[in-house]
Order: C-alpha cells, then sequence, then structure tokens
C-alpha cells in the first residue's frame, strides 16, 4: 500500500493549484513576463523592511501576543478610520499569518463538517479549497457574465441557501473578476445574512483599489453591532508585503478567545519582528499605497487598451481589483491556452480552470507591474491572438 493512501481523505482531496502549475512549467525561463501571480513588481520598501530589521537587532525573537502586538492591532483600527470611516478598537483586530490564514481560520470558526457555504465563482481557488480541507460543503454561485461585464444575481444567492448554509464568502473588488460589488449589492446580501442567521465572511483586500475613485463600497459602511459579518485581510497587495505572510481578522470582540485559541493551535502568533514592519506599513504607507493604486490604475490601461484593440477580447476593464479576467475568441481550454501562450510568448497568465470551471475560457493576468513590461507582454498576446 503507498503511503499517500492511509492520508486523510480532507488531505488527498485537496487539489493541486491551477496557477502554480503553470509558474512550475515555466519558472525561471529567460526574457519570461509573469504576469500568472496575485502580486505587484515592486519590492517591499525599505521604511517596512528597516523596521522589522531593527526589531530583530533588538531581540524582539520570542513568542509575542496570540492575537498581535497592541501596536499594530492600534494601528490597524487607525487604518480603518481613516480609509472607511468606521469606529473600530483593537479589540476588533487579530493578527494571522497572512490573509489566506486569516480566512482559512474563520472558516474553521464559522462552519462544522458538512455545513455549507456559498461563494460567488469564478473565485480565487484558495477559499473553495479551505472550505474543503476544513469539511464544510461548497456551494458556488455563480456571477453573470454579459456584454464584457461581471455582474451577481441576489435572488441566485438566496436560491442556494438552504437549512445547512452557515456562511457565505464575499470578495469586492473580486479576484480574478474584478467584480465589484454596489452598497445595493452588499445591503441585499446583509439583508441575507440577518433574515437566514447566515455568517459573512468579507474579502475586501482589494477595497482601495477602485478605478471609479475612492474605494470600493464596503460591510464596514452599513454593518451594525450584532450583524454576523467578519473580514479577511492581509498586507501582501497594498504595500508589496507577499512573501510576508502577514493578516488580519476584524470580528466581534466576543469572538476574541475562540480567534485566539485558533491562532494558538496553527501558528502560535505571527513573529513580532515581522509585526513591527507592519506596523510602519500601516502608519507610514499611505503614500506608498497610493503609488501601488496609481501603478494599477495606469497598468490597467496599457494592457487592456492595446487587447481591446485586437476587437478579439471580450472582457472590458474591470472595475476594481489588481486583474483582468480575459476572454479571448477562439480559446475555450484555458489550461492549454495558458500553457501554449507561454511556450510561445514567454507571458505568463493564470488560467480560468483554476478559478472554478474547469472549461472556463478566461486566462487572468495581473496589471500592477510596470508599464514598459505590461505594454510589451500586451505586444506579444496580441500577436499571438491575431495568429489563433
Amino acid at each position: 500500500m503507498r503511503l499517500t493512501e492511509s492520508l486523510s481523505r480532507r488531505a488527498l482531496e485537496a487539489p493541486e493549484s491551477g496557477i502554480v502549475e503553470i509558474i512550475n512549467h515555466a519558472r525561471g525561463r529567460d526574457n519570461l513576463l509573469p504576469l500568472w501571480a496575485g502580486e505587484g513588481d515592486l519590492p517591499t520598501p525599505a521604511f517596512i523592511s528597516d523596521a522589522a530589521k531593527a526589531a530583530l537587532d533588538n531581540g524582539e525573537t520570542f513568542y509575542t501576543y496570540q492575537r498581535g502586538i497592541p501596536e499594530l492591532r492600534s494601528a490597524i483600527a487607525d487604518y480603518y478610520a481613516r480609509h472607511f470611516k468606521a469606529r473600530l478598537s483593537p479589540e476588533h483586530i487579530y493578527v494571522t499569518g497572512s490573509g489566506m490564514h486569516a480566512i482559512k481560520l474563520m472558516v474553521e470558526a464559522l462552519t462544522d463538517v458538512g455545513d455549507e457555504a456559498i461563494y460567488f465563482t469564478p473565485c480565487w481557488p484558495n477559499i473553495a479549497a479551505a472550505l474543503g480541507v476544513s469539511g464544510a460543503r461548497k456551494v458556488g454561485v455563480p456571477l453573470t457574465f454579459a456584454d464584457g461585464q461581471w455582474s451577481l444575481d441576489i435572488g441566485e444567492v438566496e436560491r442556494a441557501i438552504t437549512p445547512k448554509t452557515r456562511m457565505m464568502f464575499v470578495n469586492t473588488p473580486a479576484n480574478p473578476t474584478g467584480w465589484t460589488a454596489s452598497l445595493a449589492d452588499l445591503k441585499a446580501l446583509l439583508d441575507l445574512s440577518r433574515r437566514h442567521g447566515i455568517w459573512i465572511l468579507a474579502d475586501e483586500i482589494y477595497a482601495l483599489y477602485h478605478y471609479a475613485g475612492g474605494r470600493a463600497a464596503s460591510f464596514l459602511d452599513i454593518i451594525e453591532d450584532g450583524d454576523r459579518v467578519v473580514f479577511a485581510n492581509s498586507f501582501s497587495k497594498n504595500w508589496s508585503m507577499t512573501g510576508w505572510r502577514v493578516g488580519w481578522v476584524v470580528a466581534p470582540p466576543e469572538l476574541g478567545d475562540a480567534i485566539e485559541n485558533l491562532v494558538q493551535y496553527t501558528t502560535s502568533g505571527v513573529a513580532q519582528f515581522m509585526q513591527r514592519g507592519a506596523v510602519a506599513a500601516v502608519t507610514e504607507g499611505d503614500d506608498f499605497v497610493a503609488e501601488n493604486i496609481a501603478r494599477a490604475t495606469a497598468g490597467r490601461d496599457i494592457f487592456c487598451d492595446r487587447l481591446l484593440a485586437t476587437n478579439r477580447v471580450e472582457t472590458l476593464k474591470p472595475a476594481g481589483a489588481i486583474y483582468a479576467y480575459l476572454k479571448i475568441d477562439g480559446i475555450t481550454d484555458s489550461r492549454q491556452a495558458a500553457l501554449d501562450i507561454v511556450d510561445k510568448t514567454g507571458v505568463g497568465l493564470a488560467p480560468g480552470s483554476a478559478f472554478g470551471n474547469a472549461s472556463d475560457p478566461f486566462l487572468r493576468a495581473c496589471f500592477l507591474r510596470n508599464g514598459d513590461q505590461l505594454a510589451e507582454a500586451a505586444d506579444r498576446l496580441a500577436d499571438y491572438i491575431a495568429k489563433l
């Protein structure tokens, strides 16, 4: 008997990442333009790294607060006051080992084995995988794609609710589609939560990447005390800290003991010196965040305008997030297309098959990058499309 046969069913059924498959296929090649991952091309700025280095030099290498150091929890609460006009205390904030860790912890907190959890597809694959590994039943509600844009049918969401539904995962602005919920959408979803007693796990990591101006609408604009809404977030996108693996949860203080225990039995807390870097990011980094947003805005225009000019790409510019989710005339198998494109053009894209439907014809490109690189990538893709 093979050793793998003795593993748990949940471990064996955890899916391979369709994004990582393409990355591993082409990683390290010359002349590669990697748009496949959800990260920008700027390294973490020095003021953040220097704060972490100083903490290391000061010996901040011991066990620390499970919920996060007080300075970071206060700084995140202040961030929400600045950008969301939200009145949160540090007791609402829990520091985690990445946004993914925040999501996994809250999936564990909000669902039992066999419970149902709703999410909107196409969706970042890690949420469905996190639900599966935790033993929850995944219920995907498709977003509607029409005239190059995505929308949500609230009626479809309500029809997916059953007596076993315990949680709804709402990512807006969304990865990979760029779908961005209106305030009316959020009010309708919150109404479903209230009427059916369902928790909402809100991933608003891209809230500041909103191309109509200002930040995107947030559940923080409408929730009241007692609402079943928690938030997962990360330092990755705003402050170019993808490799740091630091995130946070926003949740009612009465959930604090349960969240702290889940942190204890997964990571036992985030390294204190890394949290010092995160403090610098959230207190001193608004200008850097603005720079990243400006780069994404310019990159979106450069990349999308060139491909839309081919008249072979149906997708319009996304309303939010940092991705172009491309429906290209002539492509039906996104996995094979992603492999073929990187082999023939050197442009690395994520296949739509990684985000839900195995037959999804879409391809995702991250445009939080240098404009010259994006222009070159778009030209290569346009040439490839012309030959289809």
